[in-house]
C-alpha cells in the first residue's frame, strides 16, 4: 500500500533518519494510544503521544508513553515555567498544523520547546504520530530528540502503588 508523505515524514527524509511507518485502521474511531499501540503491534511503553501544553503564549510539546499521564508540575518545570496547561484541543490545529490523534512532534508549524519523557532513554526505538490519524513512525529516540532539538526528562505522573 502506497503512503502519502506527511511534512513530518519529509522531515526525516531530509535529515537522513531511518524510520519505519506502521499503518493502522481508525474506522472504529479507536485513535487513543494504548488502542493504536495494540492495532500497530507495539508494546504501549515504545509508543508515545504528543501532547502540547501552554503557559500564556509560549507553548510546549510533551512525548509521553501512551498509557501515561502527564504530570503539568513536571512538565512546568521542565519547560522553565510557573505553571502549564493543556492547549485546548481547539486550537491544536491552529498552532500545530496537527489534529487530534496525528499529532507529531515532528513538522509542527514552528519548532516549539520539546520534552520527551525519560522512558524513552531505555528504548531502542519509540514510535510516535506519523502527522495523521492511522500512522505511526519508529524511530530511535535519539534521532527524534536530535530533529526536534529535545531534551529528555521525567515527565509522567508517578502510579500509586
Amino acid at each position: 500500500m502506497q503512503v502519502t508523505k506527511t511534512n513530518a515524514m519529509r522531515i526525516l527524509d531530509t535529515r537522513k533518519i531511518a524510520y519505519e511507518i506502521h499503518m493502522y485502521d481508525n474506522e472504529n474511531g479507536q485513535i487513543h494510544g494504548t488502542a493504536v499501540a495494540e492495532k500497530v503491534g507495539l508494546p504501549p511503553e515504545s509508543v508515545f503521544k504528543t501532547l502540547v501544553a501552554h503557559s500564556g503564549a509560549n507553548l510546549y510539546v510533551f512525548v509521553i508513553p501512551v498509557a501515561e499521564e502527564l504530570d503539568l508540575k513536571k512538565a512546568a518545570k521542565a519547560a522553565g515555567e510557573k505553571k502549564v496547561e493543556m492547549l485546548p484541543v481547539k486550537d491544536l490545529l491552529k498552532w500545530t498544523g496537527y489534529v487530534r490523534g496525528g499529532c507529531s512532534p515532528v513538522g509542527m508549524k514552528k519548532l516549539y520547546p520539546t520534552f520527551i519523557d525519560s522512558s524513552a532513554g531505555a528504548l531502542a526505538t519509540m514510535a510516535v504520530s506519523g502527522g495523521k490519524i492511522g500512522l505511526q513512525m519508529e524511530l530511535a529516540p535519539e534521532q527524534l530528540a536530535g530533529v526536534v532539538h529535545a531534551g529528555f526528562c521525567e515527565l509522567v505522573k508517578l502510579k500509586e502503588s
